[in-house]
C-alpha cells in the first residue's frame, strides 16, 4: 500500500472569476471542492485510480473533518494525528481572463509533543505494509525542522522507496537523508544549488550534482519548458503540450502520484514518468485541486514523450 504523510494538511476551495480587483464585488462563474495537502493531494489522485492508498498527517477541526470525508469517498484509508487548530482552508481565485491565479492559505495548526509521539506510533505501524512513502509539503507549528529527515530515514531503513517534495529549509532538511526521488521546480532547484540554471544544460547538470551528493533521483519541472528526469544513469526531457488550462493547482501532485505507481508496482521508472506527467496533465484540465477525469488521463497516456537527453543535450 502506498503511504502518504502530509503534516500540514489542508483542502481548497476554487472560483472561477472573470477577473480580480480590489474594492469591487466579483462574482464567481464556478466553484469547485479540491484536496489541498500537497501529497494529501497524492491520495486523492490515487484514490480516483482505485489504487490503494493510506493517507497520514495531521489534522484539526471542521475543515480536517472535511477533508477526512473527501478522502474516505475516494476510497483512501485514512490515519490522522488529530491536533489543535484548524486544517487549512485554501481560496484559489482563477481569472478566466487568462491573467492567472493566486491562492490565499494561512498556517493554522498547532502541533504539540504528545501528537508528534502519537504521529510516530502510526506511522511505523503503516510502514509494516508499505510500499512507498510520498511525503512534503511546508511544516505546521509544533513539528520540528528534523522531522522530515527523520521520517525519510525510518523508512529507507526498512528499504520503502520515498519520494519527497517539499521547499525551502524542509527542503533543505529532508534531502539530507537521502529520499529516492526529489520534484522541485526550478525555484527549488535553485535554492538547493545556489544559483538558479538558465539553460537544459545547467538544469540537468544542476540535477546530476543533486543526484550524485544526495543519491536522490531528480525530477526538476521547467514551466512552459516542460520537465526534466534523472532517473539513475538515465535522464530525460519530458517536453510541454498544449492543453486547455482550468487550474495549475494540484498538477504536479500529479506526477508524485504517477511515480509512487510506478514504485509500488516494482514497474520501471519511465512508466512512473508517463503515468505522472498524464496525471498532471489531467488534473490541470479540472477547476478543483487535484482533481481529474480518467478519460482524459487515459487519452493523456500515449502522448507523453521521454527524450533521451544524451541525443539532445548532453552536459
Amino acid at each position: 500500500m502506498i503511504v502518504t504523510v502530509t503534516p500540514n494538511t489542508g483542502i481548497d476551495y476554487t472560483m472561477a472569476v472573470p477577473h480580480f480587483e480590489l474594492n469591487a464585488t466579483i462574482r464567481s462563474s464556478e466553484q469547485a471542492w479540491g484536496m489541498g495537502g500537497k501529497t494529501t493531494d497524492v491520495a486523492w489522485i490515487l484514490g480516483r485510480l482505485g489504487v490503494p492508498v493510506r493517507a497520514l498527517g495531521f489534522a484539526a477541526g471542521f475543515t480536517g473533518e472535511q477533508m477526512e470525508r473527501m478522502l474516505k469517498n475516494r476510497g483512501v484509508v485514512t490515519d490522522f494525528t488529530w491536533v489543535e487548530g484548524e486544517t487549512r482552508l485554501n481560496l484559489i481565485l482563477v481569472c478566466t481572463d487568462g491573467s492567472g491565479q493566486s491562492t490565499i492559505t494561512s498556517s493554522r495548526l498547532l502541533v504539540l509533543n504528545h501528537h508528534l509521539t502519537e504521529f510516530q506510533t502510526q506511522y511505523l505501524a503503516a510502514l509494516e505494509n508499505a510500499s512507498c512513502l510520498v511525503l512534503g509539503g511546508s511544516l505546521p507549528v509544533g513539528v520540528p525542522q528534523e522531522f522530515y529527515a527523520r521520517t525519510i530515514t525510518q523508512a529507507r531503513q526498512r528499504n520503502i522507496p520515498v519520494i519527497f517534495d517539499s521547499s525551502g529549509p524542509a527542503l533543505r532538511a529532508g534531502v539530507q537523508a537521502h529520499p529516492s526521488l526529489i520534484k522541485p521546480n526550478r525555484d527549488e532547484l535553485g535554492e538547493l544549488m545556489g544559483f538558479l540554471p538558465a539553460s537544459l544544460h545547467e538544469y540537468h547538470h544542476a540535477a546530476k550534482m543533486l543526484q550524485e551528493q544526495y543519491g536522490t533521483d531528480v525530477i526538476v519541472t521547467i514551466g512552459s519548458e516542460g520537465a526534466l528526469a534523472v532517473l539513475g544513469e538515465r535522464s530525460y526531457r519530458i517536453p510541454p503540450f498544449s492543453l486547455p488550462v482550468a487550474s495549475s493547482a494540484g498538477a504536479g501532485d500529479g506526477i508524485l502520484a504517477g511515480m509512487a505507481l510506478a514504485y509500488s508496482l516494482g514497474e520501471p521508472l519511465e512508466n512512473g514518468l508517463r503515468y505522472g506527467f498524464s496525471l498532471a496533465g489531467a488534473v490541470l484540465q479540472t477547476l478543483a485541486t487535484a482533481d481529474f477525469r480518467i478519460n482524459d488521463y487515459q487519452a493523456l497516456l500515449p502522448q507523453i514523450t521521454l527524450i533521451p537527453i544524451s541525443k539532445e543535450h548532453s552536459p
